[in-house]
This record gives structure tokens, sequence and C-alpha cells, in this order.
């Protein structure tokens, strides 16, 4: 919605909001916030609140700390969970003290490239998310437990679904907030839930993620759950992806659809989706961005794992849905809820966008089951995998100039440096399966 100034002064003491947060997010992903009380509210809106940018994962050193919060007003929302001294929100972006935008903030940097997206004709880039979740017990002090909240599966109804009235709990909030929730469903593996809403542009999509995952934390903590969004929590079930629909708007015109293709898809949606295909390596590291996340992109799982796509086949990284006109979209398969959204979208969109602007031919479609194929018959078929681990990820995201042009210099360094720590501290660690396996055997 399009709040002026004036509504949200008014609102705030209509509904008596007694604190604001001014949320943003780091370069992993995670969600901060700075609380000022209701007597601030002018100078939040006045871009005049200021933080210690050393403090946040990726962004500054100490000697360059300042920053600047800008509220963008459209994202106000009054928390309905909270009654009583009543909190609200808007999301901000980050500017430094001379007024020019952070180059590290993940907003901003999807915003630059939405920019670049324009400059190509294209006013929209719609984003339909999927994101997964699994509800687990808490024990008596609220720590969560490996204990799952139910037993069901895929579509399942209570009794089997014991999250049922915590998901029923989150829509209805979700719904108060303004989100228009399409569908809510068990998913295939115990514990794991899926809460659908319709797409929206880019960013109003990536910031309605981060808001979905504080609430759906939020509502499984009243009802004595945690709720994760980490990517492969239990072996040898299903993980948690993030399905991202998407379609490129000419105004009101879709982009990728045109009515005398075979199969609906027009050149552009074509060049797009080579473009994600050329880049999948590349963008791994931001849509599957932790070590946990190549855990769930293993053969077996329904976890996309080979760099193809199909129009009726759902093993390839890209899916075609079956809806065409103005619905008609890509389904990218491969990321998971721990990716920072903001920068997931700006990869992907990237990389379609280089298909774009030189025109790349895509391969030819894979219309048979990836996973009972042969690795012989996956080579004859030029169809290569992810990379198999965070460390591959990360080599890949640095040898390809595109994407890390999209991040800038900034984010990139700063993203690599975390992950190679984050990757050398897994390293090092000795596992519980390396003591079953090894302790009694040498």
């Amino acid at each position: 919605m399009n709040y002026t100034r004036e509504d949200i002064t008014r609102i705030a003491k209509e509904q008596n909001v007694r604190f604001i947060r001014l949320q943003f997010t780091d370069l992993l992903g995670s969600i901060k916030n700075v609380e000022i009380p209701v007597s601030q509210l002018e100078k939040a809106l006045d871009n005049k609140m200021m933080f210690d940018g050393s403090s946040i994962e990726g962004y500054v050193r100490i000697e360059e700390s300042d920053m600047y919060l800008y509220p963008d007003l459209s994202t106000w929302v009054v928390f309905p969970w909270v009654t009583e001294n009543r909190v609200a929100r808007l999301i901000c972006d980050i500017y430094m003290p001379d007024g020019t935008p952070f180059a590290g903030d993940p907003r901003g940097i999807l915003k630059r490239t939405l920019q670049e997206a324009e400059e190509m004709g294209f006013s929209t880039m719609n984003v339909g998310p999927e994101p997964e979740f699994f509800l687990f017990q808490t024990d008596d002090k609220g720590n969560p437990t490996m204990e799952l909240n139910d037993q069901g599966g895929y579509f399942d109804l209570a009794p089997t679904d014991l999250g049922e009235n915590c998901r029923r709990d989150i829509v209805l909030m979700l719904e108060e907030m303004g989100f228009e929730i399409e569908a809510s469903h068990h998913e295939v593996a115990p514990g794991q839930h899926e809460i659908d809403f319709k797409y929206a542009p880019a960013i109003k999509a990536a910031d309605q993620i981060q808001t979905f995952k504080l609430v759906v934390k939020t509502i499984a903590r009243q009802h004595g759950l945690h709720a994760t969004f980490m990517p492969k929590p239990l072996f040898g079930m299903n993980g948690s992806g993030m399905h991202c629909h998407q379609s490129l708007f000419r105004g009101n015109e879709n982009a990728f659809f045109d009515n005398n293709d075979k199969i609906g898809l027009s050149n552009v949606a074509r060049h797009y989706m080579a473009g994600v295909l050329k880049h999948a390596r590349g963008i791994a590291a931001i849509t599957n961005p932790t070590v946990n996340s190549y855990k769930r992109l293993v053969p077996g799982y329904e976890a996309p794992v080979y760099v193809a796509w199909s129009a009726s086949n759902r093993s390839p990284m890209i899916r075609i849905p079956a809806s065409r006109g103005l619905s008609t979209r890509i389904e990218v398969r491969n990321p998971d809820p721990a990716a920072n959204p903001y920068l997931a979208l700006a990869v992907m969109l990237k990389a379609g966008l280089d298909g774009i602007a030189n025109k790349l031919s895509i391969p030819a479609p894979v219309d048979r089951n990836i996973y009972v194929m042969s690795e012989e018959e996956r080579q004859d078929a030029g169809i290569p995998s992810l990379p198999i681990n965070l460390k591959e990820a990360i080599s890949e995201l640095l040898r390809d100039d595109v994407i890390c042009d999209v991040l800038g210099d900034h984010a990139l360094s700063h993203f690599y440096e975390l992950k190679e720590i984050e990757w050398d501290m897994y390293r090092t660690q000795v596992h519980q399966w390396e003591r079953d396996q090894y302790l009694t055997m040498y």
C-alpha cells in the first residue's frame, strides 16, 4: 500500500503504536532492526535515524560505521500479534552519511539490478516464492528439540497433521498483514509445511519473504513449536526449498508469453532461461548459501540437482508451469529458504538479463526423469550438476564475472570472507558420523 507520512502518523496514533522497528537485512539474510519509541517516528520519516554499521554482518569496518536508515513507507505494518504497547514495522534502505546508497545493502543490490532490467525495457519482475519450513517441538525451556510436531505427509490433514492449527494461525496473521494467501498445506516430509502467497514485484516479494519468516517463527513459538527454514534439518527426509516463480513484464504485457509458440514461451523467456542455466553454478552460493544447503541438493529427495529445464517434468532445475497468458512464468527450483531473498532474486534476474542481452540459446528440454539417468546418460545429454558443496559453490561464484558484477566489490568480498570462514569451521570440525564410523574401526 502507498502510505504517506500523514497516514503513518495517523495510524500510529489511532492504533496506540508505542514502538517502531526500523528493519533491514544483513548480507547473510538475517533480519535486523533498530527499535525506536513512537516519539522518534518523525525523525525516522525524515531519514535521520542512524545506526552502527560495523555491528552488522558484512557491512563496514568500525572506522566507517555511521549509516542511515531510509524507511520505505509502503512497508508500514502494525504487528497484529502484539496487543499491548503495540509495535509497527518499516523496512529500510541503507544510506551513507553523504546521502548515497550503501553498496552492500542487499535490498539496494536488488534495486540496482531491477534498474538494469528497466533500462532493457522490462518494467517489472514478478516473483512468486514458495518457502518451505519444518515445525519441531520445544522443550520445557522453549528450546528446539529434534522431535517433529507430526508424522503427516503431502497434503495430509489433522489429526495426522498436528501443525494444521499453527499453520492456520500463521495464514490468518499473514492475511491481517496484507498477504494474499493462495495455498497452505503439509509438505512431503513429516513436520514440513508450505504456505504460498500471491506473486508480487521483486522488491515487495523479497520484503514479504522476510516478513513471512518472522511471522512463521513468531506464531510457531506461540504454539510451543520451533519453526526452522534450515534447508535440510533431518537426514533421510526431503529438505526445504524456496522455489521462485518469475516473469518479466513490459507494462501490462507478460514478456515471457508468445501465443504463437508451441508451448507458449517467447524468445525473451527462452533467452532468460538460458541465462539462468548458464549461470546456475555461479549463483548457487547465493541461492543455496550454507553448508547445509548442499545436504538438500542430493539426488533422491526431489531436489533439483541438475541444470536443465522442462515443461512436463519436475526433476530439472527449471520447470515451466502449465498456466499461460499473463501467468506464463518459469519456476526456478533450486533456491532454498536460507538464501538472502534480495540477493537471490538479484542474481537470478541478472543471469536472465545476461541471457536476453546476449540472445543465449536454450538447450533442448529434458522431459524424462533425470533422477533415473546414469551419469553417462546425463553427460551425453549435456546436463551438468549444481555444486556438491559450499566450497565448490564459492569457487564457481568467483569464476562468474557477470554474477560478481551484480553483487559489487563490497558485497562480494564480504560474502566470500564470511562463507570461507563458515566452510573452514565446518571442514575442521569432527562430526558425530566420523566418530561413529571410525572410532572403533581404527
